[in-house]
């Protein structure tokens, strides 16, 4: 019996418990008494970046000639790289709650932002700290209620240290932690009067780089017995498009291309569509009509160094994880909690919209020795598979309820394939929109099928002819076969989702 399958056995005894230690029994499942003793030794670290509305064709050397983003290239190098990975809502607070559970997002009872995770629920970080982790959380999280000043309300999630800051604004005295060190070190944050403009900070003062500098002060803290893992949730590239001036000088927008728009493409679109392109978020937002084309290009600049921020700091984090002799025996992830339209399409930001650039996000995995490097993967995954993931990875028993699909024989070459199709839904996710946005979405290799229950309508897209998602076949008489065919997928990928728990215990 190998170090693996001993550590899978005396996983067996694992049982949840909070931050404090305290015995906690979701319903519906069972976890016994924790084992008294468990190697640690052989539970991998985890440095897990995520950044904030970054779409997946955003990184220099694989599918972006325009962006710079180095770290990230050189990074792929050593990893595998997922090209088609899906988030499984277009939203902040539903994507979360499925990728940090393994959950789908109506599942977890957190289905729209604005919404509470139920508190039962069982996040990766909780999990880990059952087995001795010590978690750490440096920028947004995301799993309840926190606009207008509101305190974002924690469920038991296992973050023994919690570095708070969820965006910009300093609307939570005293608990954003990134504007408590701007005043510790004597710095005022200007929001900038123009959108997109750059802001005139030394780039150290960032909420990026505050970000990074805990995750390197975390890991430069901890000990060699004990496994760590440190959640870096970076609220940038997200609008406000306000990067830091000194990257935003790097880019000349009127050398990066026009969003990719076709006049009059919206016509045969769900009204949503049409509605955002005169103002994002139900018309609130930034409106595509009202800007001319050099101004969508210094959008798409303010963006790209935004992300090029990011990439600096990152290259940062791995460089202290190399200096400080953790680098063998820690998984680093690099993704994103959804994307980012950025003009394309006629509109900007994010909503009921399912498009590859809202839905398709980076994914790249990283532990030396045990998982492929420089190894690019076209299988179809799904973000909430992650979470049972790193547990598969760790030895440590995936908790009864999760639905996601553990992506280690993707990793480690064992087989090429893992998912037939993905899944995403929005219901009534995002905020304005009337009626309430009630949509699910299926994507296989060759078409993505979208219906707007609330309209009775939808979205039908041949993605060999037509990658770019620009001509709208639901109404085409040619392509009603296939529009079954995929309709048919749907209810089954719908089918998929209902909650597997409470697990049954008995025949009656």
């Amino acid at each position: 019996m190998n170090r693996r399958d001993v550590l899978r056995l005396s996983a067996l005894a694992a049982q949840v418990s909070n931050a404090r230690g305290q015995r906690v029994n979701p319903p519906g499942r069972s976890w016994p008494d924790p084992p008294r003793k468990t190697d640690r030794s052989a539970l991998p670290n985890i440095l897990w970046v995520c950044a904030d509305q970054q779409r997946f064709d955003t990184i220099e050397g694989l599918n972006n000639p325009h962006i710079h983003t180095p770290n990230l290239r050189r990074f792929m190098s050593e990893s595998t790289t997922f090209t088609h990975a899906m988030v499984q809502n277009p939203v902040c607070s539903p994507s979360r709650a499925c990728f940090l559970s393994g959950r789908y997002p109506h599942t977890t009872g957190l289905r729209a932002n604005g919404q509470r995770i139920r508190p039962e629920e069982i996040l990766l970080p909780r999990v880990l700290a059952n087995f001795g982790y010590e978690c750490g959380l440096a920028g947004k999280l995301h799993l309840s209620p926190c606009a207008g000043g509101r305190i974002e309300d924690r469920i038991d999630d296992g973050y023994h240290r919690f570095w708070w800051s969820h965006d910009l604004q300093d609307i939570w005295p005293g608990q954003n932690m990134w504007h408590e060190w701007l005043r510790s070190q004597g710095v005022k944050w200007q929001d900038p009067k123009s959108d997109p403009a750059g802001v005139p900070i030394d780039p150290k003062y960032t909420q990026t780089a505050w970000c990074s500098m805990i995750a390197q002060r975390f890991m430069r803290e901890q000990r060699s017995f004990q496994p760590w893992m440190m959640s870096v949730n970076i609220f940038q590239p997200h609008h406000p498009f306000w990067p830091a001036k000194d990257f935003l000088d790097r880019y000349d927008p009127a050398q990066l291309p026009s969003p990719a728009y076709q006049p009059g493409e919206l016509d045969s679109k769900p009204v949503y569509q049409r509605v955002d392109h005169q103002g994002a978020y139900a018309g609130s937002g930034i409106s595509f009509a009202k800007l001319d084309d050099l101004a969508h290009r210094r959008v798409t600049a303010a963006y790209y160094a935004m992300i090029e921020q990011i990439d600096d700091e990152f290259g940062q984090m791995l460089h202290t994880l190399g200096a400080t002799g953790q680098a063998g025996n820690t998984i680093v992830v690099y993704m994103s909690d959804h994307g980012e339209m950025l003009g394309d399409h006629g509109f900007y930001l994010k909503g009921p919209h399912f498009y590859d650039c809202a839905l398709r996000v980076p994914l790249i995995i990283r532990w030396p020795g045990k998982f492929k490097a420089g190894l690019q993967s076209d299988a179809l995954v799904e973000m909430m598979d992650l979470m049972p993931t790193l547990l598969d990875a760790a030895g440590i028993p995936v908790p009864e309820g999760v639905q996601g699909q553990s992506l280690t024989p993707l990793l480690t070459g064992q087989t090429t394939v893992h998912r037939d199709s993905l899944y995403a839904e929005h219901y009534d996710s995002s905020f304005l929109y009337d009626p309430p946005p009630m949509a699910t979405s299926v994507r296989t290799r060759t078409h993505k099928l979208t219906m707007y229950h609330s309209l009775r309508t939808g979205e039908l897209y041949d993605l060999e002819k037509d990658p770019g998602e620009f001509h709208n076949l639901w109404d085409h008489p040619n392509s009603r076969d296939v529009k079954e065919q995929m309709s048919a997928l749907m209810i089954e990928r719908m089918a998929d989702t209902v909650d597997p728990l409470p697990v049954r215990r008995s025949t009656w």
